[in-house]
């Protein structure tokens, strides 16, 4: 019996520079560079993941990373969201919930968890505050690292599964 097939559309919010680009990279083509690539508006990229009795197809939005008049527009129809964080810059946690509320305020509650990058670097923020604002906006968090890919598969796949139940 062939699988039942979904699409489903996730964003990849953040502060610029924080690593959205180099995250989907290293999940869509399995590649990692130290290169910076600026996104300008937003970038759209597709990949099948494969749950246990169906086919997800996942439309993958990479959102520039500052705020603008076009975010709503990026935003509708999302289904899931990835925010991003950079380990090594504790601004951009803290920006975090306002990337949420945002979000929430155009598409209400979706499955949403949160990822800190660069965990292969010195951190300078404690896990435990990624947890804490976890748990504050009802989602779960992860330490990922694009260079050695921790997570990575393991972030678009738990979004996947939430995104499924819901």
């Amino acid at each position: 019996m062939a699988k039942r097939q979904f699409v489903k559309k996730i964003l990849l919010l953040g502060d610029k520079e924080v690593g959205k680009t180099s995250l989907i990279r290293r999940y869509v083509l399995d590649l990692h560079d130290d290169q910076y690539i600026q996104t300008f508006g937003a970038k759209v990229s597709r990949k099948v993941l494969d749950l246990k009795d169906v086919s997800l197809w996942l439309v993958i939005w990479d959102v520039l990373g500052q705020k603008t008049q076009f975010h709503s527009i990026y935003y509708a129809g999302a289904n899931g969201a990835l925010l991003v964080c950079d380990m090594t810059r504790p601004e951009t946690l803290e920006h975090l919930k306002h990337w949420a509320a945002d979000l929430r305020e155009v598409c209400g509650e979706i499955p949403m968890i949160i990822l800190g990058i660069k965990s292969d670097l010195e951190m300078k923020i404690d896990p435990l505050e990624l947890e804490e604002l976890a748990a504050s906006l009802g989602c779960s968090a992860m330490l990922t690292s694009i260079k050695t890919g921790q997570n990575v598969q393991e972030a678009f796949q738990a979004l996947g599964e939430l995104m499924m139940e819901g």
